[in-house]
């Protein structure tokens, strides 16, 4: 290794034996930032040729030294001079003929250098014909290899730092104006031998370049001869199936297509007899290439089959024998989306002769549908291990059959739910008579063959009109008779599930189907409780009517199986009784509202005792449980009571408020807890609105204290809930409520600002996310109060703050409140609410020039740090996500102070650290950021940032040492 060592290539080696090496973490971790600091740096350039050509190092560092040339090239080739870039080709060229054979992941990626050389290298003309004569006739595969890669990275160009002109005219010169001597070349190397007419490489060359290459051009030609063949040999069948399917999605257009659709299409339905060939052959991939061939046809020319069903009929039927066929369910996935296209388009009035000539392909296509709903049989005795212990099989099974449950929607639409309903219907009666007999609780034979008709009715159950009078009156008494068998009970009990608005309407089905479900809480199966559950908050919330008078009967059966239930399961049971109390007179509000949750409340207090001195959390989350019950009760119930009148329910909720009060005051350290509690008040504001007014004193001071002693940001979330419920102008809610609304919000405000002060934001995430969107809402409601506030200038310091933390969540509901307070120092501000917003005319009105000032005035005192953290998180440290919002913000920042501005993005630019912006880069930027704003064009100002941020983003990486001066300097509020 001595010519490794001397051309210091021997840490680099090191750094990548450690990253294969089971080595550890931190030693990774090392290892990770220097060969990130190597690939950055220029002398990256040498020793990447370097290890490229040495005989001594390995494949996986010449690979890696390859993908690091390509880095450079896209990203840093102005490290180099101009007049270098010819050595540069030269040099890549002569590593292309080293590495002509392979390996191909190296070859690949010299390629791509070599492509994204050719684009950014102008003056380079002649491309195609000196990397042929370079690389010479025997170096076939190389020469494809490169063909393919070229328009693919030219598509790229938003990774090249050319302008848009530059990119548009050499797109035009590497593809527009070679693509005749690459179809010219592609068919001389497909004729040159048997060999070459079946390179995969060539079938790729093809697909890649038929971006250029019209379709017309290569079915017209010997290619799509070549094509066709390839088709029957394993080495090329792959490669030929992906670009057969690439010339069909170029026929899309079919008008403009239509002559050579009609040259493809015989050649694709000569493939048909390929199906059958291969559907018990084992070769699962030419089966499932075969279908994606047939399923793309039948995507790109639906519009075709429309117009002339006659003539495409075949393809059609040949997209349902690949279904039909399809023993091993891998393969029937592909069609799903043309059965969806073709079902949109023939369920048009202008083609209803069509949707009749092919109900009866719809018609088989449920028995296909139906038949691969079914559970596979198991191979030994144990009927419960159907995917021989295989889990995530089992759970791709699962979610298989809700999208074959998509397919057979698409059939109602086309041949009617009853005649779907009624294959469905006739599997089931067919199985009662074979199998029923045979029956037993401990023994159903063949049950897939009946659980595949139920899932199926579950599945189309959307699709059912209540009005459905033919099969369900005769199919739901079958159901509520299904034998005792786990996935039978299930299956039945969610189809039962899906039918309560049917069953609202013919209420004489409701008890048996009542007295199933509530069953069906007693079975030993954890799977059947839970669907029993589910079940009954469709029957409550559908069926509430009907149910309004078993309440008590109905409580004696919730109190007995609630203890029993999992949460979410609670929670559903919860749902269906609160739906349908909500459906009795409001005279019996009052009196069931209490007579379901002191119960539960109960049962909160004895768990909440028994947290005070529990050591595990088991009691504590218990108590969060109830209290998200309390919630749907509170949620659920809202009578309509009017304004003058008492309201039942929140005579209720005034007597539990100061038990919640307690449990908030005692358990300040439990986050679930207080969540679920202020969830609890929220929702309460929101289910009776301005009638919780009498409450409003005692849970405004509640929420105050909780957030000043807990610091959680949940009762923040409540507050926002209040600030929106009794704002200005909200109807029934007098100027001095609305008043003092304000002034709660702006006393939660003041503790936000004590707590930033207290601690860095790191430690707040939760907080600032709840704060900042509890601020947005507030610039709605009371923007006239706030902006004019004093604590509205802190507020804008601690978003300054808060612009430092790398969690996405925090950062997004920051970064709009930016976005909505700055446009407030524009005309026409983001957010306003209609009253104030709008005048009779529905145009925006002018926002008060008060406000615009007062905005102006703070964004002046503090705009250069803005500019300073907006431009530091979009180049270090912002999520991929907030990238956006946060050029939102700057475009903004430009409207109101436009030359202001200018100055503090130039300062901050000139404070990154020494180095890493290129010499020039800056000024160029500037100067042509200067240009933007005198004309105006702030968005294209904002264009240009993001994309100097993107670019380097990808160069640089923050320094360990940290920013410097662009620092953050740490939040302080002393009020």
């Amino acid at each position: 290794m001595a010519s490794e060592n001397s051309d210091g290539l021997e840490p680099i080696l090191s750094a990548l034996s450690t990253m294969q090496a089971n080595a550890e973490r931190s030693q990774k971790s090392q290892a990770h930032d220097y060969l990130e600091k190597f690939q950055k740096s220029p002398e990256a350039w040498t020793k990447t040729h370097s290890l490229l050509s040495s005989p001594k190092t390995t494949a996986e560092a010449k690979l890696f030294a390859a993908t690091t040339l390509k880095g450079k090239i896209t990203y840093d080739l102005e490290q180099l001079p101009r007049d270098s870039l010819p050595s540069l080709r030269d040099s890549i060229l002569t590593l292309l003929v080293t590495f002509c054979e392979g390996p191909r992941p190296i070859r690949t990626q010299l390629c791509v250098c070599l492509a994204n050389l050719a684009i950014q290298m102008l003056e380079w003309k002649d491309v195609l014909g000196q990397v042929g004569s370079t690389l010479g006739s025997g170096a076939g595969d190389c020469i494809l290899e490169f063909l393919r890669v070229l328009p693919e990275e030219v598509t790229e160009g938003r990774k090249i730092h050319l302008t848009e002109e530059e990119l548009t005219n050499r797109t035009k010169d590497l593809l527009e104006d070679n693509a005749p001597q690459v179809l010219t070349l592609l068919i001389q190397y497909a004729r040159s031998s048997v060999t070459a007419a079946t390179n995969p490489r060539l079938f790729e060359c093809i697909s890649s370049w038929l971006r250029e290459i019209p379709a017309a051009d290569v079915v017209n030609s010997f290619l799509f001869d070549a094509i066709i063949n390839a088709l029957s040999e394993e080495g090329s069948f792959e490669a030929a199936v992906d670009c057969l399917c690439t010339i069909l999605r170029d026929t899309r257009e079919v008008d403009e297509s239509i002559d050579i659709i009609r040259l493809i299409y015989p050649r694709v339905l000569s493939l048909r007899p390929k199906i059958a060939e291969f559907a018990g052959s084992g070769d699962l991939e030419i089966y499932k290439g075969l279908t994606r061939i047939f399923a793309e046809a039948g995507e790109a020319w639906v519009v075709m089959i429309a117009r002339f069903p006659s003539d495409f009929r075949g393809l059609v039927e040949s997209i349902l024998e690949c279904c039909g066929r399809d023993q091993d369910r891998d393969a029937v996935a592909l069609t799903f989306l043309f059965w969806y296209e073709f079902k949109q388009i023939i369920t048009l009035d202008k083609y209803k002769e069509t949707r009749l000539q092919y109900q009866d392909i719809f018609s088989k296509l449920v028995d296909v549908m139906i038949k691969h709903l079914e559970y596979p049989r198991p191979n030994g005795a144990d009927e419960t291990d159907l995917f021989d212990g295989d889990r995530e099989q089992e759970e791709k099974f699962r979610e298989f059959r809700h999208q074959m449950g998509d397919v057979l929607k698409d059939c109602c639409d086309v041949i009617t739910v009853t005649d779907c309903l009624g294959k469905a219907f006739e599997l089931i009666q067919k199985w009662i008579s074979t199998y029923g007999p045979q029956a037993s609780n401990s023994f159903v034979p063949h049950w897939q063959e009946l659980e595949a008709p139920l899932f199926s009715m579950r599945a189309m159950g959307r699709m059912v009109s209540p009005e459905e009078n033919v099969v369900l009156r005769q199919v739901i008494p079958l159901i509520v008779q299904i034998p005792d068998h786990e996935k039978l009970q299930f299956q039945a009990i969610m189809a039962l599930a899906r039918y309560t608005d049917w069953t609202a309407q013919h209420p004489e089905f409701l008890q048996p189907q009542l007295s199933f479900v509530i069953a069906g809480f007693g079975h030993s199966s954890k799977e059947v409780v839970r669907a029993a559950a589910l079940a009954f908050k469709f029957f409550g919330t559908d069926c509430r009517k009907l149910l309004e008078n078993n309440v008590t009967e109905l409580h004696s059966f919730y109190e007995s199986v609630l203890d029993n239930l999992p949460p979410i399961s609670q929670e559903e049971i919860t749902e269906g009784v609160a739906c349908i109390i909500s459906a009795q007179e409001i005279s019996k509000t009052y009196a069931t509202f209490k007579l379901y949750c002191d119960p539960v409340i109960k049962r909160m207090m004895s768990r909440a005792n028994e947290a005070r001195t529990a050591q595990d959390d088991g009691p504590r989350l218990a108590v969060a449980d109830y209290l998200q019950l309390l919630t749907i009760f509170v949620q659920n119930i809202q009578p309509y009571v009017s304004p003058q009148e008492e309201n039942p329910a929140v005579k209720y909720c005034q007597e539990i408020l100061p038990v919640l009060s307690a449990i908030a005051e005692n358990f300040t350290n439990s986050i679930p807890i207080l969540e679920r509690v202020c969830r609890c008040w929220r929702y309460m504001v929101l289910s009776y609105r301005t009638a919780i007014l009498p409450l409003l004193p005692n849970l405004a001071q509640q929420l105050a204290s909780g957030f000043e002693i807990s610091r959680q940001g949940c009762f923040l979330w409540a507050t926002d809930s209040v600030l929106r419920e009794f704002a200005e102008g909200a109807e029934f809610v007098d100027a001095s409520t609305s008043q003092a609304i304000y002034n709660f919000f702006e006393q939660q405000a003041l503790a936000f600002l004590r707590i930033m002060n207290d601690l860095p934001p790191e430690d707040l995430p939760d907080v600032i996310e709840d704060f900042f969107r509890l601020l947005i809402d507030a610039l709605i409601y009371y923007h006239q109060q706030l902006l004019v506030s004093p604590v509205c200038q802190h507020i804008l310091s601690a978003s300054l703050s808060a612009l430092t933390l790398q969690q996405e969540p925090p950062l997004i509901a920051t970064l709009h409140f930016l976005r909505d307070f700055l446009s407030y120092g524009t005309d026409h501000p983001n957010s306003s609410n209609f009253a104030n917003g709008y005048d009779s005319h529905e145009t925006p009105c002018s926002n008060p020039p008060q406000l615009q000032q007062a905005v102006k005035q703070m964004v002046v005192a503090q705009g250069e740090p803005l500019v300073q953290r907006i431009m530091t998180g979009m180049m270090f440290s912002f999520p991929r996500d907030c990238l956006q919002d946060a050029s939102g913000v700057l475009l903004t920042l430009f409207e109101v102070l436009p030359q202001e501005t200018t100055v503090w993005l130039k300062g901050t630019i000139g404070m990154l650290p020494a180095g890493s912006v290129r010499a020039g880069e800056a000024d160029r930027l500037m100067n042509t950021v200067g240009v933007k704003v005198q004309g105006g064009d702030f968005r294209k100002v904002r264009v240009l940032l993001q994309d100097f941020t993107t670019s380097y983003r990808r160069r640089n990486v923050a320094p360990r040492e940290g920013l410097g001066r662009l620092e953050a300097t740490r939040f302080r509020f002393s009020g």
